[in-house]
Parts: structure tokens; sequence; C-alpha cells
């Protein structure tokens, strides 16, 4: 079995320099490319296992939602991403508290890393890296450069979306964006799959901003969204729709049947996340799954790196999606007037 003197030997530093590594000694003055050699050195005489057990008596972790408890029981998205983190400290052993957005979050108690679940606004994410450096944000594409995070492709599974409706032969393609505020901010946060959408659309000459309409990432504004579409567009309604998410496409759908429009014949729909209940609605909802509990799971990874290796230089974790075909979309037909 490998000791410390073994590490010393094979990084060519003193017996004390490596104990203190190993045990985080947060006195120690050594460069960064030497703690990572005597770390690199661990694994490969097989030293980590013992560098885990100590650590882990320690390892408090900071789970921040930047929902409500309600606001997350009404969007499983961040729940399902709260799920996989939770799943992988318990698994492992670590101990965990969890913040809600309203609640009376106490920032001076002391943990070891965060994950923060959400799109925090920029004065809340440096009043988390003024708690603790070491933060790995999820689902937080304008994340500060100094931190670790994880997201979904967005660009590519937009891309994937319009492609199909392309091949099936559709030319008039709309979208029903999402738009978010920050807790306590003014600022609208623009939806990188509107972003995508709007890029792609123009390099095929099909971009029209009338077919484009945003609201909530909920079913009650998807429903007003496409209401809005059928009265302003009427006989130039799309026919197809890129929907946010699940929730804005399953508000959408009731839309559609309420003004006698049928689905997937007249308007073809898509939808974002995969749900669980995109497949047992009628028609069941084609969408784009995402991988969130291995997206929660992959946060806690690189918390691990960053705390126990010490690594210095942020990771940004892109995961990619799958576009699940069902009967809201199928291949268009030429279309006369609404019926």
């Amino acid at each position: 079995m490998a000791t410390i003197k073994d590490i010393a030997t094979n990084v060519n530093v003193s017996i004390a320099t490596v104990s203190r590594v190993l045990n985080n000694d947060p006195t120690l003055s050594v460069s960064p490319e030497t703690k990572q050699r005597i770390f690199d050195a661990a694994e490969l005489l097989d030293y980590k296992k013992h560098i885990h057990k100590k650590t882990k008596q320690h390892m408090r972790i900071a789970i921040v939602q930047w929902y409500t408890e309600t606001e997350e029981l009404n969007d499983l998205y961040y729940y399902s991403i709260r799920l996989g983190v939770e799943k992988k400290l318990e698994g492992e052993g670590y101990d965990y508290i969890r913040l809600f957005q309203n609640t009376d979050n106490n920032l001076n108690v002391k943990v070891n890393g965060i994950i923060a679940i959400g799109k925090f606004s920029h004065e809340q994410m440096k009043q988390l890296e003024e708690w603790c450096s070491n933060i790995c944000f999820v689902d937080n594409i304008r994340a500060l450069n100094s931190c670790d995070s994880v997201i979904a492709d967005f660009q590519q599974s937009t891309r994937s979306v319009l492609s199909h409706f392309i091949e099936e032969g559709h030319a008039k393609i709309g979208m029903l964006a999402g738009e978010e505020k920050p807790p306590g901010g003014s600022e609208v946060l623009m939806d990188p799959r509107y972003e995508s959408f709007r890029d792609y659309m123009k390099t095929q000459g099909l971009f029209d901003k009338k077919y484009c309409f945003k609201g909530a990432f909920a079913v009650d504004a998807g429903y007003e969204m496409m209401n809005q579409a059928v009265r302003t567009l009427q006989d130039d309604l799309p026919t197809a729709f890129f929907c946010a998410n699940d929730s804005i496409a399953i508000g959408a759908l009731r839309a559609l049947r309420d003004n006698s429009i049928s689905v997937p014949e007249r308007v073809s729909l898509i939808g974002f996340n995969d749900s669980s209940v995109a497949k047992y609605i009628s028609p069941s909802l084609s969408t784009v799954k995402v991988y969130t509990e291995m997206m929660g799971e992959t946060a806690v990874s690189l918390l691990k790196e960053r705390i126990f290796q010490q690594r210095p230089v942020a990771k940004k974790v892109t995961l990619g999606t799958e576009l699940i075909i069902r009967e809201s979309c199928q291949k268009t037909e030429p279309q006369g007037e609404l019926t």
C-alpha cells in the first residue's frame, strides 16, 4: 500500500509538503503545479481512497436554487437537476444544505463549495462567490468566468429541431420563446434557444420575427402566446412551432385545440426538456430530452475536482441532448385556410 513517503519520493518534495497538500492545509505556500503533481502521484499510487476518507468528514456543500420551493414544484426541470446533485452527494457520503429563494438563507454558514442551480444575476453570483469561491453553476450560460459551470447544448438542440422541421417540409416555422428575470432584478434574460433559433433560421433564409412570441416558461403563457399567434397571423400561421419548454408547448396545444386547429395535421409542435407528462398528453409531445440529473451529477464531479485537487482553472461543461419525435409533429402538406 502506498505511503506519503512514496508520494514524496515520486514527486521529489518533502513528506511534510505532501502531508499538508493532502490535508488541504490553507497556510501552505506551494504552486498549483506542485499540488497537481502530488494529487496525480497519489492517484497513480492508489492513495486516492485515503484522501477521500479524510476529506469527506469535513465536506459540506450548499445547493442554492434560484427558484422558491413552490416555483420548483411547478417546473420539474430544476427539481430534476437538484435531484441529480443530491443523489450524487448522498451516494458519496457528503453533507449538504439546501437553500431556496425567499427563504432565510444564512450565507455565514461555513461550506466547502456551492452548486448554484438557475440563472442568477451578476450581483447574486458575486455574493455567492464572496461566501465561497468553490462554485459550480448549473444551467447558467452567463456564469462567472472564474467558476465552473454545466449547461445543456442549446445551440445544437435547437438546430436539431429546426433541421427536422425543414427536412419534413416546413418552411414557415415559428417559436414560442421564454423570458425570465433574476429574483429581485429588472433585467430580462434572453432565452438562448431563441438566439439559436434566430441565427440558424437566418442562415436558411427563413427567419421572420412576426412568427416569434415571448412569454413566461409556463402553461398559461404558452396558451396566451399561441392564442396571440392564431389571432394576429390567421391564415399566415406557421405550420410548425418550436417551444422553449414543455410547459409552453402544453399550453400551446390547448390553445390550438380550443381554436379547432388540428395537431399535427395543420400545426406541428416540438417542446424542450422531455418532462414526465410529455409522452402522456394527447397528442404525445415531440420534445428535446435534456439529461438534467446528469447535469447535477456533473456539477458534483466538477466541484470535487475543484476542492480536492485545487484546480485553478474553471471548467465549462456542455452536455448533449436528444430529439424525441412523438405524435405532435409530422411531415407537412400544402395548407389552405385554418379549419
